[in-house]
This record gives structure tokens, C-alpha cells and sequence, in this order.
């Protein structure tokens, strides 16, 4: 299948072709989404199968510090644990990223010193997205100048809710160009939708499609700063996003629920609706993520009790 956006290139000229565009979609069957989601919630992974998956949601973990108290140490303490999760068993694999703020970029750059491990930066005046569009910008060159390999943009809510769609597709674009190096390499780009703000299923469909025209790399559910973040119904619905898009354009596009998925139980139920929704293509972290501070810790107890037969308890592992 050809990769291309052509099909799409109407939809974006003006803000009245998008709103045409994006009020056509087909509207979400919020009962059938959310009972889908619930079904899915249902399914039983044991012995192996779950072995397997534990790994792989730690491997697809974004390990994030995003507080304003956060110091050096903090940032340093937190990469070590990425690249080495559990001391005691180097198996363990690495987490995909460390996902911190723009002047903490270089910090966690020089300690992950080569890994494996991404460096993610919030941007844009995260998480409010309350700036001009010049300090946005600024702030994503500044993230990507000290190093971030990802950027995690927010969008600007208000404009969205307002209907004002042109100016966050325009919005996206412009991050999209600050994200590019000067020898032309780019940051990959995570664009927030805050789905808690959105009220409507059919608000959470519109904003992935702006999210995926303008460019986006990923299209992630929240900041984790609000009451309502990551669900399995928001997420499914992204993921149900990206699929469609792929199969309409050639073009996949990863997926980041964030905020409020804390255990091995949680994360495994995502990774069912990955599966079932958008199959295998998007099981592996270079198209799925956790943005996650906690989640690690259960992660790795549960890894502890597969592997021992004993649960070792929140004792055994580091307070982040």
C-alpha cells in the first residue's frame, strides 16, 4: 500500500473543509465503546503468555518524573533505574523511555550515557498548553537542542473546544518542524490530547485525526495532571484511530495512554486492546508506550513472583 496523505489533502486548506471533514466522521457508540473495552478488560493471561507480557510493558514504558521539585539526582537516580530496572536480575529489559522537562533533558542524557533508552521531553507549555505560540516553539527547540529523542507536545484545549480546528492541525505542524535537527533528524512527536478535557468520545475522535493529519508520530491520551486520564474506552478509540488511518494511508502511528494505569493488571488489559484492536503491528514500544511513574514497581514485583514463586513486596524495589 502507497504511503501517502493525497487522499486527505482537501481536508486541511481551510478550517471549514476540516470541520466538514472531521464532523463526518462517523460518531462513537459510547455503550458499545465502553462495554467493548469492559470485554476485552475480561481476558484471563496466565503462566507464560503473561511472563511475556510483563516484559513487554516494561519495555514499553515511558518512566516519567514531571514534578516541580524534581533535581538532578532525581533525573539521574531514575535513568540508572531505566536501563536496569531490577538490580537483581539483569534479564529485566529496559524501559523505552525517560520522559522528564525540557531543562532536564541534558541530565538524563549524560546518565542513560548511550542506553538504549529514549529521552522524552514535555513541551509546548506543558500541561496547561497557556502560551503564546513562539514560546511553544521555543520550548520544543530548546528540548531538542539538549538531546530529547521524543517530544511530548500538549494541544491547545481551549482552541480545539472552541472548534477552532485549523489552529491546532497548525498548531501540530509547527511543532512537527521545530522537532527537526539541523542535520535534518527529527525528534519523534507525541501529541496530548488531554482526554479528560475533550467531554465527548466524538472530541476524542476528531482530535486523533487532526493529530495524525498534521503529522503526529504518536497521539497520546493525557498529561496524567488531570482527574481523568488514560481509560481503556479513550484508549481503544485512539486505537480504533490509528488503524483506520494506517489502512486508509499506509502510515502507522503509535498510540500513548498516560496517567493512572499503576499495575501489571491495568497494563495487560491494554495490551489485550492493542492487540484486538490494532493487532500485532503496534505490540512493541517503538508504537505503544505507558506513560507511567509507578507502574514499573508492580511490574517488576509481579516479574519477582513469576520467576520466585514468593512476592516480594513494595520493600524490594526503589521509591521513585
Amino acid at each position: 500500500m502507497p504511503t501517502t496523505l493525497t487522499a486527505f489533502a482537501d481536508v486541511t486548506t481551510s478550517d471549514s473543509a476540516l470541520r466538514r471533514f472531521l464532523h463526518g466522521l462517523p460518531g462513537v457508540d459510547a455503550v458499545g465503546l465502553e462495554a467493548r473495552a469492559a470485554s476485552l478488560g475480561t481476558r484471563s493471561i496466565k503462566t507464560t503468555a503473561k511472563a511475556y507480557a510483563i516484559d513487554l510493558a516494561i519495555s514499553m514504558i515511558d518512566l516519567t518524573t514531571l514534578e516541580g521539585a524534581d533535581t538532578p539526582g532525581k533525573v539521574r537516580a531514575l535513568s540508572a533505574k531505566a536501563v536496569n530496572p531490577d538490580p537483581t536480575d539483569r534479564t529485566t529489559p529496559m524501559t523505552a523511555a525517560v520522559c522528564v522537562y525540557p531543562d532536564m533533558v541534558a541530565t538524563a542524557k549524560a546518565a542513560l550515557n548511550g542506553a538504549d533508552v529514549k529521552v522524552a521531553s514535555v513541551a509546548t507549555a506543558f500541561p496547561a498548553g497557556r502560551a503564546a505560540l513562539p514560546v511553544k516553539l521555543a520550548d520544543t527547540r530548546d528540548a531538542v537542542a539538549a538531546g530529547a529523542d521524543e517530544i511530548d507536545m500538549v494541544i491547545d484545549r481551549g482552541a480545539f473546544l472552541a472548534g477552532r480546528y485549523l489552529d491546532t492541525y497548525e498548531l501540530i505542524k509547527a511543532v512537527k518542524e521545530a522537532c527537526v535537527r539541523p542535520d535534518g533528524t527529527a525528534a519523534r512527536l507525541k501529541v496530548i490530547f488531554e482526554t479528560g478535557e475533550l467531554s465527548t468520545y466524538d472530541n476524542i475522535r476528531r482530535a486523533s485525526w487532526i493529530g495524525m493529519l498534521a503529522g503526529a508520530d504518536f497521539i497520546k491520551t493525557s498529561t496524567g495532571k488531570v482527574g481523568v486520564n488514560a481509560t481503556p474506552a479513550n484508549t481503544l478509540l485512539m486505537l480504533e484511530a490509528v488503524r483506520d488511518f494506517k489502512a486508509q494511508t499506509g502510515i502507522q502511528i503509535g498510540v500513548k495512554p498516560a496517567g493512572g494505569i499503576r499495575t501489571t493488571k491495568d497494563a495487560i488489559k491494554f495490551l489485550v486492546l492493542v492487540n484486538e484492536t490494532a493487532g500485532e503491528d503496534w505490540l512493541s514500544n517503538h508504537w505503544f508506550r505507558f506513560g507511567a511513574s509507578s507502574l514499573l514497581n508492580d511490574l517488576l514485583m509481579q516479574r519477582q513472583k513469576l520467576s520466585t514463586g514468593r512476592y516480594s513486596g513494595p520493600d524490594y524495589v526503589t521509591v521513585d
